[in-house]
């Protein structure tokens, strides 16, 4: 894609030109084809034979070994280990013996376990450089994959004493190639960052999503915008996070465990409240301020302060290129958007569109889209 290659940017040469990546899932495809948007050579290997040819059929790359056998081909410069947490080690350790690549990575979501186990097996940990893109999808799947996945997003890698400079200088080469922010880190302390900032919410998530289960058919059709926001992570493959929540149980607990404390004091505010009155409800605002301070420190999309933008609230048709024709309003008045959101309005065939621009700018939009005959409230 056009904003992929784009968004390179001048400074040290890409050192690989052939990359093997194994595992065909959403990480493992989705690199593949940002590789392939710069022209690099890309082998492909599953334990599932049709995750293979699906992500062949994307143009992902082609099968590894080649149909002349492995023989056909010399060491690739880099191979790509996307399998699951528990499986990266021995995965390691297996494409080392055959002399599949010069340097390995990998992008399992947890760090200190897989290195662990790599060095009590006996891997090579001076051609290893352990580590993770933070991009994914509640979807799953080589038919999830895009090569823009990783555009502007972190990756964390996480060099060690025995890493050789070769294997952080073709790890740094594919995080530029993928369009991604190169993080480095400890593997520890990524494994506590991730706990705070990906673990522990998919597991907050799943346990509001749970309760949806056995909701009455009133409740779910008053549902709205925010518990689909809050619960949309918890549509994840159980399995796979099984795997992840497995390999970095600890963090977790200890972050599980400080949320269950926060919900617990605020449960028994709540009752107290019910008995006693609004004075007992000091705990409550006292969470929901904490909330708001730590969304706030959520970095905005260009990786500083998150920015306060404005909110143009407009009435779409559920229908093909009404978000084109929105797009091109903006354009023709010079409004960049900053972020949409979708709600749809259930039984009906139209929703609300919230685009989200710099304040100043919010006028002019409005002005725009009700000249051009949108509803816009407000």
């Amino acid at each position: 894609m056009a904003a992929l290659r784009d968004h390179l940017r001048d400074g040290a040469p890409v050192s690989i030109s052939s990359v093997l990546v194994v595992g065909t899932g959403l990480i493992g495809t989705s690199v593949a084809l940002a590789l392939r948007e710069h022209g690099l050579e890309v082998y492909l290997a599953d334990r599932d034979d049709r995750a293979v040819r699906l992500a062949r059929e994307l143009g992902a790359g082609r099968e590894w070994p080649p149909p002349g056998g492995r023989d056909e081909i010399a060491p690739v410069d880099l191979a790509v280990v996307a399998v699951p947490p528990p499986y990266v080690a021995d995965e390691l350790l297996r494409l080392q013996r055959e002399g599949a690549a010069r340097c390995y990575t990998d992008v399992a979501s947890v760090k200190a376990l897989p290195l662990e186990r790599a060095a009590a097996i006996g891997c090579d940990l001076s051609s290893y450089l352990a580590g993770h893109p933070l991009a994914g999808s509640e979807r799953s799947g080589p038919a999830a994959a895009r090569a823009d996945l990783f555009l502007g997003r972190p990756w964390a890698y996480c060099p060690t004493e025995q890493t050789s400079p070769d294997a952080v200088e073709a790890v740094l080469s594919l995080i530029k190639l993928c369009g991604a922010e190169p993080v480095r880190v400890g593997a520890a302390e990524h494994d506590e960052a991730v706990a705070i900032v990906s673990h522990a919410p998919h597991v907050t998530a799943a346990a509001v999503a749970a309760r949806l289960a056995g909701a009455s058919e009133t409740a779910l059709s008053l549902a709205g915008q925010g518990v689909r926001d809050v619960t949309r992570i918890a549509a994840g493959d159980p399995d796979l996070w099984t795997g992840i929540l497995s390999g970095n149980a600890l963090p977790v607990a200890a972050v599980l465990e400080a949320i269950a404390a926060d919900l617990a004091a605020a449960a028994a505010a709540l009752r107290r409240t019910a008995r006693a009155g609004e004075p007992a409800m000091a705990e409550v605002t006292d969470l929901l301020r904490r909330g708001v301070t730590g969304r706030g420190r959520i970095p905005g999309k260009h990786g500083g302060p998150a920015r306060a933008y404005a909110v143009v609230q407009v009435v779409i048709g559920d229908r093909p290129g009404e978000l084109a024709r929105l797009f091109q309003v903006a354009e023709e008045v010079g409004v960049n958007i900053e972020d949409v959101r979708l709600e749809h309005a259930p039984g009906l065939p139209l929703g609300m569109a919230e685009l989200s621009v710099q304040p100043e700018a919010a006028g002019v939009l409005a002005a725009a889209l009700r000249a051009q005959g949108w509803d816009v409230p407000g």
